[in-house]
């Protein structure tokens, strides 16, 4: 049974909806903290007390705290909030059942739907993808469907079949050709990528101290979001450099050195040569690979001699000598 459907109408439902949830914490895309959330549309909100839902259509939006969410349908499902230990019950008010949940009828989201042309963004952060969930309790951002994009002020990762963002832990999560592009142009491609960004509020306030330099606002955007730490990738690992591509089984990048470790049936190819081994160590801002191999065992390869100079004789052919004048 649905009640007050069609509560909201373009442009009058501003702050209509509103859920008391916690302290703000200013964490990369995380909307399980932050304060209330309110929910907005063009088209219209129903609301289910059945199903305890909230479904708000066309150019529907969310926001808490610094994150956004928009997309065609926004379903927001609600619970009642749990009693602190030795709190007596209170009466539920009679308005409650005339209106959309609020914070003062105890309810709380804990989890937030996102169906159709999801564009999720805070000051730093950004991702896309036709369809979203986010759960609360976990604070897991699950992204599906074509064109998959993640992007923070240093890196980019895409993926062609699902993305989890698990804030609460710093991590991002690409599945199926899953790919992860620094802003300088390197790149690590495998089937699933694993990146970690530094906890930016662990150590605060010795970061807050002044600095003997002061720098940009724009100059090291990361503070805000995290800063990519470490990728890991498994399956089909692929980087590619300004003049090689090593492939592999699985391996670890740290953006920071530029450093990454690819083993398992790696292949190093530059050109028409290829080195085989168990293990290489690439740095990817120099683009030097170096092959290892397994104790007791060779590295194999095949290198293609340097083709002919323009101006050289071509095989088998005897270079012709200057005519000698009369």
């Amino acid at each position: 049974m649905r009640s007050a459907p069609m509560l909201c109408r373009a442009g009058l439902c501003a702050g209509a909806l509103l859920w008391a949830a916690g302290a703000a914490r200013a964490q990369g895309i995380d909307l399980s903290h932050g304060g209330p959330v309110t929910v907005t549309a063009a088209g219209g909100i129903d609301w289910d007390q059945a199903a305890q839902t909230v479904t708000a259509h066309e150019d529907a939006r969310a926001v808490r705290g610094g994150v956004t969410v928009t997309a065609d349908r926004l379903i927001a499902h609600y619970r009642k909030k749990k009693a602190a230990p030795g709190t007596p019950a209170k009466a539920e008010p009679a308005a409650a059942t005339n209106a959309p949940p609020d914070e003062t009828s105890g309810n709380e989201i804990y989890r937030l739907e996102a169906v159709d042309h999801v564009h999720i963004f805070t000051a730093t952060d950004q991702a896309w993808g036709d369809h979203a969930i986010y759960d609360m309790d976990q604070a897991v951002l699950v992204l599906t469907g074509k064109h998959l994009e993640l992007t923070t002020p240093s890196d980019v990762m895409t993926a062609r079949d699902a993305m989890e963002y698990w804030s609460a832990r710093h991590m991002a999560v690409g599945r199926g050709d899953a790919t992860v592009t620094s802003n300088d142009g390197r790149r690590i491609t495998a089937d699933t990528l694993v990146g970690y960004t530094e906890d930016t509020q662990k150590g605060a306030p010795e970061a807050a101290a002044p600095k003997p330099e002061a720098k940009p606002a724009n100059a090291d955007p990361l503070l805000a979001s995290g800063k990519l730490k470490r990728v890991d990738a498994f399956g089909h690992v692929r980087i590619r450099t300004a003049t090689e591509i090593i492939t592999g089984d699985k391996g670890v990048y740290i953006p920071d050195t530029g450093l990454a470790r690819i083993v398992g049936h790696v292949h190093i190819t530059r050109g028409e040569n290829q080195l085989n081994g168990a293990a290489a160590i690439v740095n990817m801002k120099t683009g030097i690979a170096t092959l290892t191999q397994a104790p007791g065992k060779r590295v194999q390869g095949l290198v293609v001699p340097n083709e002919p100079q323009p101006n050289a004789p071509a095989a088998g052919q005897e270079s012709k000598k200057p005519e000698e004048k009369p």
